[in-house]
């Protein structure tokens, strides 16, 4: 009898174990698909090398940047933010070699189908930007759905 509760337990725990281990590589798995999605359609598709097609491919189509102006809320589309990328790409002046953007993941935090990442940008080794984005998993995928931030230097 003892020996069967013993077992008993024994099995419990490691049906215990064996679920949080799912778990985790579960939420792992969403983690790095989150950050692989934001390091090519906002890193390099925003940043890096100005791809406007990266961005749309991220972007949820009602994507906006939201930031105060006054007491409102302004809201920055994601086809104008994408439509000026491709412009500034276009330019003759723009250079890939000098646009160089480093980012460091500062939180991913995944709840099903939603998503929080703060996400920090540097240029010349200076801290430019905080970025806080959301998102949300689409039978398609995840895609960015909003951003809010702080601009360090300003």
């Amino acid at each position: 009898m003892k020996r069967r509760l013993i077992l008993s337990i024994g099995l419990l725990v490691l049906a215990a174990l064996l679920g949080l281990a799912q778990a985790f590589a579960a939420d792992r798995s969403e983690t790095t698909a989150i950050k692989s999605l934001i390091e090519e359609s906002y890193v390099h598709g925003a940043f890096n090398e100005l791809d406007a097609d990266a961005m749309r491919r991220g972007f949820h189509p009602d994507f906006a940047i939201y930031s105060p102006k006054g007491e409102e809320i302004s809201k920055y589309p994601i086809a104008a933010w994408a439509d000026g990328t491709a412009k500034s790409k276009a330019k003759p002046d723009f250079d890939a070699a000098k646009n160089k953007w480093d980012h460091k993941f500062a939180s991913v935090d995944v709840t099903g189908k939603a998503a929080a990442v703060k996400i920090e940008l540097s240029k010349d080794g200076k801290l430019i930007y905080t970025d806080y984005l959301s998102l949300l998993r689409f039978d398609s995928g995840w895609r960015i759905v909003a951003k809010v931030y702080h601009n360090h230097s300003s």
